[in-house]
């Protein structure tokens, strides 16, 4: 786990940085007359294992730092806060490096304070930044973790986005012409693309009438990735290829060699060998990972367009 001090500035609100809000938020809770609430487990992260000591109660203080008290709940707070940044502490050993991690963030900030340091202006205004930027990321993540749909709705999309969930197989000799994005191979011929689409013309035609496809792609393939596998380009989905190829593919008939398709990269020849289409209950967890930050997007969208936010031109400029 890396040091606090090692954790990016200001915006960047991970790992301790991020938790040091979280403990200021549950401090101050903790002075009322309420008892501390139990923590509540991070979605997506492992749940904070049980304290060494078992019994240890909720209230219980386990840190203290100067003049600050930790109870467990508070402290258990502060271990999802860094599970949610991506450093889970599940062992005593993590679980002590956090404390002893966060009692040196806290002892500066003591001494800081005594110094009077968080009274300047400019201070105030970052602090205040910090907590917004930390609150509108905690905004950004229930509205995703609440984000709910129906499999009706997964069913729609499904439905409307077919194509995105089918799966071709196949090879392809390119032919490449002037201009071409792809490189012109050492001593060949810099064809138009007349003379490009005549070559791949009568390509095809020795296929149709029994040539091995993957020997004359090794030999004649301007792709030479491919071509070194005898065209093979492996299975691809929708939206993968540039798109003339993309609807040849998707369309020629299993097993057959198309006409020339144009590209920008030239003329290409293409044998699909095989096409699969998941099944709806095959492809619904995918939907679900497209369709949950889709709908916090939009939520967020909604947020921001109810809050105007105006800036003065004569100070920065159209």
């Amino acid at each position: 786990m890396p040091k606090f001090f090692e954790f990016a500035p200001v915006f960047a609100f991970s790992g301790l940085a991020a938790a040091a809000v979280v403990i200021t938020m549950a401090v101050a809770s903790a002075q009322q007359p309420a008892a501390p609430a139990p923590p509540k487990t991070v979605p997506g992260t492992p749940a904070p294992a049980a304290a060494p000591e078992s019994k240890v109660a909720q209230d219980a203080v386990v840190l203290t730092i100067g003049t600050q008290k930790l109870t467990r709940a508070q402290f258990e707070l502060l271990l999802s806060a860094v599970a949610q940044n991506g450093h889970p502490a599940t062992s005593p050993a993590d679980k002590r490096k956090v404390a002893e991690q966060y009692g040196e963030l806290e002892t500066m900030a003591q001494e800081a304070r005594k110094r009077m340091l968080d009274q300047s202006p400019e201070t105030k205004q970052m602090m205040s930044i910090q907590t917004d930027s930390f609150l509108a990321n905690m905004l950004a993540k229930k509205i995703s973790d609440d984000a709910q749909f129906t499999d009706l709705d997964l069913r729609a999309h499904y439905d409307a986005h077919k194509d995105e969930f089918e799966e071709a197989k196949g090879s392809h000799i390119l032919i490449r012409f002037k201009g071409s994005k792809v490189p012109l191979k050492p001593n060949e011929k810099d064809l138009t693309e007349a003379e490009a689409l005549a070559k791949a013309q009568d390509l095809r035609a020795k296929i149709v009438a029994g040539a091995d496809f993957a020997t004359l792609a090794k030999a004649e393939s301007d792709d030479v990735g491919s071509a070194a596998k005898g065209g093979d380009l492996g299975a691809f989905k929708h939206g993968q290829m540039v798109a003339p190829f993309d609807h040849a593919a998707f369309s020629a008939p299993i097993g057959q060699v198309t006409e020339p398709v144009r590209t920008d990269f030239g003329y290409h020849i293409i044998k699909i060998t095989s096409r699969t289409s998941k099944t709806f209950e095959e492809a619904k967890a995918d939907i679900e990972k497209q369709l949950k930050p889709k709908m916090a997007r939009e939520a967020l969208e909604k947020i921001k367009s109810q809050t105007p936010v105006t800036l003065n031109d004569e100070y920065f400029g159209k």
